[in-house]
């Protein structure tokens, strides 16, 4: 049987929908949705998508750090983007500031 361990910000959200922000199941680590959020689990950063999207990976920096792991690691993301016409280049901007050459598989999504 392969070994559970969750990852958990301890922010009230967490615990109000029922919710972790990673489990490792084996090898496998399963991240949930990341976003820009502070330690108290406040939204940061509104009207400025960079500076969000930058907090979002930093966020995720946190849960790989916490499993030994590195976005060297991360092999497929799914981000959902609201505006994404008008965001779609600091979408770009910020995923390859974030994983430099290493390309993992990625769908971008408008979301409104």
């Amino acid at each position: 049987m392969a070994t559970i361990d969750v990852f958990h910000y301890n922010v009230s959200a967490e615990s109000d929908f029922g919710y972790s922000q990673a489990i490792r199941s084996g090898e496998l680590i399963h991240v949930s949705g990341q976003l820009s959020f502070d330690e108290a689990g406040e939204f940061l950063h509104a009207g400025d998508f960079a500076a969000q999207l930058e907090r979002t990976y930093a966020n995720m920096d946190k849960v790989l750090d916490h499993y030994g792991a590195t976005r060297n690691q991360v092999v497929s993301q799914i981000l959902y983007v609201v505006n994404l016409r008008q965001n779609a280049a600091a979408t770009a901007k910020g995923n390859l500031a974030y994983f430099g050459d290493h390309r993992p598989a990625s769908t971008v999504l408008g979301v409104t």
